[in-house]
C-alpha cells in the first residue's frame, strides 16, 4: 500500500518533471528550431500589425487572432501568426499538450515537416498521459479538409465559424 508521503514525493516528482519538459519544448522550439528555420525557410512576413487586426470586423479570423493575442498576453510574432491562427481554428490550447496535439493534427492532416515530426516525438515520448489525446488530434487531422496549403494570410478576413466548420467538415 502506498503511504501519504509516497503519494506527495511522486506528485511532486511528476511536477517538476512537467516543468522541465515544458521548459525544455520552449527552448527546443523558440531558441533553436525557430531561429534555424526562419534562416532556411525565408517565410513570408505577416502583413498584418496587431493594431490592424484589432480594426477587423467581429468574427473574423483577423479580430480572433488579436483577441487571441491579448489574451494570451502574447506578442505578435511576424513568422508566428499562421501557428497563431491554428490554435484558435483548431481549439487547441498553447499548453505542452495543446502544441502537441495541434502538431497531431498537422501530421494526420498530411503536414510532413521537421517541426511536426519533432514536436510529435517529443510528445510520445516525454507525455505518456496525453497519449489518447495525441491520437484523437492525429485521427482528427486525417479526417479533416487538408489546410497545409491554404494561404493564412488571406484567411484573416474569413468568418472564425465558418472556417472551423469548413475544417471538421
Amino acid at each position: 500500500m502506498i503511504t501519504y508521503f509516497e503519494k506527495q514525493r511522486t506528485l511532486k516528482i511528476y511536477k517538476i518533471t512537467v516543468r522541465f519538459r515544458s521548459a525544455l519544448l520552449v527552448y527546443l522550439t523558440h531558441s533553436l528550431a525557430l531561429p534555424f528555420l526562419k534562416l532556411i525557410r525565408k517565410p513570408e512576413v505577416f502583413p498584418y500589425s496587431i493594431l490592424q487586426l484589432n480594426l477587423f470586423p467581429d468574427g473574423t479570423l483577423g479580430k480572433d487572432l488579436a483577441g487571441f493575442i491579448d489574451s494570451k498576453q502574447l506578442e505578435l510574432l511576424p513568422y508566428y501568426a499562421r501557428h497563431d491562427m491554428k490554435h484558435i481554428l483548431l481549439n487547441y490550447g498553447t499548453t505542452d499538450h495543446g502544441e502537441v496535439c495541434l502538431q497531431c493534427f498537422m501530421l494526420g492532416n498530411g503536414h510532413i515537416s521537421f517541426p511536426v515530426t519533432a514536436t510529435v516525438l517529443y510528445g510520445t515520448i516525454t507525455m505518456p498521459e496525453h497519449w489518447q489525446k495525441f491520437l484523437h488530434a492525429f485521427i482528427r487531422g486525417k479526417r479533416s479538409v487538408p489546410i497545409k496549403d491554404w494561404n493564412w494570410f488571406s484567411i484573416v478576413h474569413d468568418n472564425t465559424e465558418a472556417l472551423r466548420k469548413k475544417i471538421n467538415q
